[in-house]
C-alpha cells in the first residue's frame, strides 16, 4: 500500500500538494510550482518600515538589500524630506522584509505615495525562501529634489526609523542606518513636542539619548523653527 504525505518547504507544508512515497519529477514540480504560486509576496523596508510599531505586516524577519543607497529627498507632494534610495552597487543596506497579504499592495502603496514600486527579488538576501518575490520602494529620480530649508527632516520621523534600527539591529545598526545614508546637511525641525509626523512612536530616555548622538556625530542642524 502506498503511503501518502505532504511536501514541506522552507518548514511549511505546501498546501494541497499530497504526492505519493514514491513521486515521480513531474509530480514534485506540479506541487511545488502550485505551492509558489500562492505565497504572498513580501516588501523590504530600509526606513519607517524597519519599525513594525508603525504598520501591521506579519512575519517580519531582518533582511539586506544589495545595491542601494539611502538619500534625504523631497517631492512636490510633500512638504517635508523623506528618505528613499539611489542606486550605488559598492552599499548593502540592512533593513526589514514584510508579508503583503494575498499580494494586496493598496495600503502600502498608499501610504508610500510618491515612491515607485519596484521589483528587488534578486537584490534582497533574507532567511526566507529563495524565490520570494520582494519589492521595494524608491522615489524615481525625476520627481525628487535636493532638500531646502523650507523642506526639513521631521525628528519624529527620524526617532520612528532609528527606534526600528535600534530594536531589529541594536546600536551597531543604528551606526550603520547613518553611515549608509546621505544627506545630513538637510535641516532637522524638532517637532518632539508636538509630532508632525503621523506615525510617531514615543522613544525612551536612552533612544532619544542615542538619536541626539547620533546626529551630533554627522554634524547635523536640528533648528526648533521652520
Amino acid at each position: 500500500m502506498k503511503r501518502s504525505f505532504r511536501l514541506r518547504v522552507s518548514g511549511a507544508v505546501a498546501p494541497s500538494a499530497l504526492v505519493t512515497s514514491s513521486p515521480d519529477h513531474l509530480t514534485i514540480s506540479f506541487a511545488w510550482n502550485k505551492y509558489h504560486r500562492m505565497m504572498d509576496p513580501y516588501f523590504f523596508g530600509y526606513g519607517s518600515l524597519v519599525n513594525a510599531k508603525t504598520h501591521i505586516y506579519q512575519d517580519t524577519r531582518p533582511a539586506t538589500l544589495r545595491g542601494w543607497r539611502r538619500v534625504w529627498r523631497r517631492i512636490d507632494i510633500r512638504d517635508q524630506s523623506f528618505l528613499t534610495i539611489v542606486p550605488d552597487a559598492s552599499t548593502h543596506l540592512l533593513g526589514l522584509i514584510a508579508q503583503v497579504p494575498n499580494g494586496d499592495w493598496v495600503a502600502l502603496d498608499d501610504r508610500e505615495v510618491g515612491y515607485a514600486r519596484l521589483a528587488a527579488s534578486h537584490q534582497v538576501d533574507h532567511d526566507h525562501h529563495p524565490d520570494l518575490q520582494v519589492a521595494i520602494y524608491s522615489i524615481p529620480e525625476h520627481t525628487s529634489e535636493k532638500p531646502t530649508a523650507q523642506n526639513p527632516i521631521l525628528l519624529s520621523y527620524l526617532d520612528v526609523v532609528l527606534q526600528g534600527y535600534l530594536r531589529v539591529f541594536g546600536t551597531a545598526g543604528v551606526s550603520h542606518f547613518m553611515e549608509t545614508t546621505d544627506g545630513w546637511d538637510t535641516p532637522i525641525f524638532n517637532d518632539r513636542a508636538a509630532p508632525l509626523y503621523p506615525r510617531a512612536q514615543s522613544l525612551s530616555v536612552d533612544e532619544i539619548a542615542l538619536v541626539d548622538e547620533q546626529l551630533r556625530a554627522v554634524g547635523a542642524t536640528v533648528v526648533d523653527q521652520r
